[in-house]
């Protein structure tokens, strides 16, 4: 994993960050119906309260990922995406771990997601089950919906 950059918290308004979260966002909607895309823009990304981390390569975001409390103990993980041209290389794992490891270190003993049904979301949903992940109900204020994924484990 010598291969794998440094993970860092950054500020999504940042413009290394802006352009990857753009694409995030873009594949999102291009994926799933809009009331099913449940990812963070940026300015939500920047709000108190959401953590936030960004892995570059020579000023370019090539990772991201964030996660934030939805209850004293239960954090969410948001916004993980990878740049499409970095894939394959450990990148997606590395930002499971360090977003794991930072919200058991701020305190959650459960850490649950929302992913998407498509075809596009299969890697993440094996790279989810192979870190712990099993499929749970809707949490937070989430609801039923045929185009998500609902997944947990406890810290």
């Amino acid at each position: 994993m010598s291969d794998i950059p440094l993970i860092k918290a950054s500020d999504p308004r940042d413009l290394a960050a802006r352009d990857l979260i753009a694409r995030h966002l873009a594949l999102m909607a291009a994926t799933s119906p809009e009331e099913s895309v449940h990812a963070l823009k940026i300015d939500e990304l920047a709000k108190d309260g959401v953590s936030f981390y960004a892995s570059f390569e020579h000023d370019t975001a090539i990772s991201i990922g964030a996660f934030q409390f939805i209850e004293p103990k239960h954090a969410e993980l948001k916004s993980m995406h990878v740049r499409d041209t970095h894939r394959g290389r450990g990148l997606a794992r590395a930002m499971l771990d360090h977003l794991l490891e930072k919200a058991t270190q701020a305190g959650a003993t459960r850490i649950s997601l929302e992913t998407g049904t498509a075809s596009q979301f299969h890697p993440a949903r094996v790279l989810y089950a192979r870190a712990g992940f099993v499929t749970c109900p809707p949490f937070g204020a989430y609801v039923e919906d045929p185009h998500s994924v609902f997944m947990t484990r406890a810290t």
